[in-house]
């Protein structure tokens, strides 16, 4: 497996810069590899060269055996090149992959479609490349021993095919970056439809959707197109071009055939090494195409990982969280999300007195499920600070502050194991009597005893099976089971029916009694247990109501 280095490069890496990068990832010793049977192929092309332009000359089938034996090697070696670029790209792309997820990267079109697409860098354009630097300088070698005019007449059209195929390429780069856009946009986009189609049919708004997701694949289709159509011109290019400089070698070398001044053996061997000479330039530039989508997806891949992580640096001071829970502030606070063209959180500013219980309210955007996470220190205030008892959040030993901390989140995760271990990750070591009375404080004892196997059922993982209100309820049973001074509850009553509701709220009240509370709500029944209601704006604008 490839370790990912760093880079200080950037999110705006050019598309060489690029290609450097992915050239890192790569083991010295592979690189070696590459570049020994880039030079076998290379003697090889010379022997073959020189056999049949003997056979030809003298009429002699003494070195067609041999002629076979060249033929069987330069596939061998042909092979050995794709299995070795085949294992370094299987390599590359686990180690990018398990680096973006390290990340907390979603991008699932970047993860999956994006990264595969580098097969072509590594199995085509890699080998290639070490090909079009050994293969010309060795044909050229062999060319001025043999006649010095036609070497001098390839090393001055040889440059004319990376130079009219770097022009042709960075248009290719700029389109296909540009088709990757699209395709990317795609792909988060269908993505989102599909975790969000239940509510997109209760609100009837799935027509509206397919025509969006119909009018993205309509644009990725424009984009690749206009991306072949160039691909297709370079392709168009780099054949005339090495024709014409074939050509130029070709016509002297017959006027010299025809004078008498060469031998027909050396002629052949000639007209045999030209092309060859060309050979590996032509191809570079068409598997530079070819891989031209996975350069751009690994472009992506650097930028997301060089940008910084929206953390927070755990500080080494504890704070000692009294039984009543902390005096928190947050004085000013304002984030921004990388990218993002708006701060989550502007020059917002709260007090939460020791067990006092606090309810945020507001439209989806306004940032509310933000300001838990910076309270957790999942993230960094971009401006701003929050306090504990005066002290601030960045300073504080993240663990230490977290195990004070019971979070409730709106879609809670439950693994596949028993229902007992799933209550038992709020106390690891709870006894089964713990893990009841959690249960029945948290009004998920009844449910819970009523399945065949009671607390020792087998959840699928994520809990499927059951309902969200009995998937609430056991997250609330671990916070119970926790049993700590502050609470942080984000819409615990979403998606549920009234009874789900009415249990989770008697749950809820006997959970937050005598905590610090920070709650997300919209129902009115779950407000009425705060002491204070907060309304947000999507600007950070506050109004405050008194219980």
């Amino acid at each position: 497996m490839v370790d990912v280095p760093g880079s200080g490069e950037g999110a705006g890496v050019s598309v060489k810069a690029t290609e450097r990068r992915l050239l890192t990832l790569v083991p010295r010793s592979r690189l070696g590899a590459l570049v020994g049977l880039a030079a076998a192929q290379a003697g090889l092309i010379l022997v073959q060269a020189e056999l049949l332009s003997r056979a030809i000359a003298h009429l002699d089938a003494g070195p067609l055996p041999w002629l076979a034996a060249v033929a069987l090697l330069r596939g061998a070696t042909a092979y050995g090149v794709q299995a070795l670029g085949a294992r370094t790209a299987t390599s590359v792309k686990t180690g990018l992959r398990l680096a973006l997820l390290r990340r907390g990267n979603e991008q699932i079109t970047l993860v999956t479609r994006g990264l595969e697409a580098l097969d072509a860098f590594f199995t085509g354009c890699l080998p290639q490349l070490f090909a079009a630097a050994v293969v010309p300088l060795l044909v050229l070698a062999r060319l001025a021993v043999a006649d010095w005019r036609s070497a001098l007449a390839v090393a001055l059209t040889l440059p004319l095919i990376p130079v009219f195929g770097a022009l042709v390429g960075m248009r290719t780069a700029e389109l296909t970056e540009r088709q990757w856009a699209v395709l990317n946009k795609l792909g988060g986009h269908f993505h989102d439809v599909i975790v969000g189609l239940p509510t997109l049919r209760a609100h009837a708004r799935t027509e509206h959707q397919s025509s969006v997701i119909a009018e993205l694949a309509g644009e990725h289709r424009k984009a690749a197109v206009r991306a072949l159509r160039i691909a297709f011109l370079s392709s168009l290019v780099l054949e005339l071009v090495a024709a014409l400089s074939v050509a130029l070698v070709a016509v002297p070398v017959g006027l010299l055939l025809l004078d008498g001044s060469l031998l027909l053996s050396t002629g052949l061997l000639i007209l045999l090494l030209t092309p060859e000479a060309f050979l590996p330039l032509r191809a570079l530039g068409t598997r530079f195409h070819a891989s031209a989508e996975g350069i751009a997806a690994a472009d992506q891949a650097f930028a997301a990982l060089d940008a910084p992580v929206p953390g927070h640096t755990s500080g080494s001071t504890v704070l000692p969280v009294p039984a009543h829970g902390p005096h928190v502030v947050f004085d000013q606070v304002s984030f921004r999300y990388p990218g993002a063209t708006a701060p989550a959180v502007r020059d917002f500013t709260l007090e939460i007195l020791p067990s006092e219980r606090v309810a945020l309210t507001g439209p989806s955007g306004a940032g509310k499920s933000t300001l838990l996470r910076l309270l957790l220190g999942f993230l960094t205030p971009t401006e701003g600070r929050i306090l504990l008892d005066g002290t601030d959040l960045r300073d504080l030993d993240l663990a230490e502050w977290r195990r004070s901390v019971a979070w409730v989140p709106q879609d809670p995760h439950l693994f596949a194991t028993s229902i007992a271990d799933n209550i038992r990750l709020g106390s690891p070591d709870a006894t089964d009597d713990q893990i009841h009375s959690a249960a029945r404080a948290a009004e998920a004892h009844t449910f819970i005893s009523a399945l065949p196997d009671g607390y020792s059922t087998a959840l699928t993982d994520r809990g499927q099976g059951l309902s969200a209100g009995q998937r609430q309820r056991i997250a609330l049973a671990r916070a119970h089971l926790k049993d700590v001074p502050v609470l942080l509850l984000d819409e615990p009553t979403a998606r549920l029916d009234l009874a789900g509701e009415a249990a989770l709220l008697t749950a809820t009240d006997s959970l937050i009694t005598g905590r610090t509370a920070l709650v997300i709500a919209h129902r009115p029944a779950l407000l009425a247990f705060a002491d204070r209601v907060i309304t947000l704006s999507p600007t950070s604008e506050l109004m405050e109501s008194t219980r």
